[in-house]
């Protein structure tokens, strides 16, 4: 049996320059360490998640909901209250480019609850965590359309 760890790798293009690399490392605590660089974006917070599919056949709006296993409200990463996939907002400085390392208990990289196949979004909007009282606050944060994603898969050990 290999101890070596679990990696995937994601790769994030949308509209006409928002482009990105993040890199998911399953950690022996069981937790997962995304960090990543995603570029073109407009500064200021953008909601950050993980989506239930991993097709962008109709680019990011086919990449379904969040990731939401659990049937819970959207939250954030923070709550009990949360869909797995929230993993609340990344921010761009002035020279749009979001560098960020998060690490979350409620994406692992293996078994039944695996984020591997499904797809990472970056929001054109803040997300409010479910805190904002519009009408989209539980279930998407409110955090606006979908200007860039890329399909979490498997990355190479050698």
């Amino acid at each position: 049996m290999s101890s070596a760890a679990v990696k995937a790798v994601a790769l994030i293009t949308g509209g006409s320059n928002i482009r990105g690399s993040l890199n998911f490392i399953q950690l022996p605590d069981g937790a997962t360490r995304v960090q990543g660089t995603i570029t073109g974006l407009s500064p200021g917070r953008h909601g950050f998640h993980i989506h239930a599919l991993g097709d962008t056949t109709n680019g990011c709006n086919s990449t379904g909901p969040h990731f939401n296993p659990f049937k819970k409200d959207h939250g954030s990463p923070m709550d009990s209250e949360r869909h797995a996939g929230d993993l609340g907002n990344i921010i761009a400085g002035s020279d749009g480019v979001a560098k960020f390392s998060i690490e979350d208990n409620q994406i692992p990289l293996t078994g039944k609850h695996s984020i591997l196949g499904r797809a990472v979004v970056v929001h054109a909007d803040p997300d409010d965590l479910g805190k904002g009282g519009h009408e989209l606050s539980k279930t998407t944060g409110n955090a606006g359309a979908r200007i860039g994603c890329g399909i979490i898969g498997l990355q190479s050990s050698v």
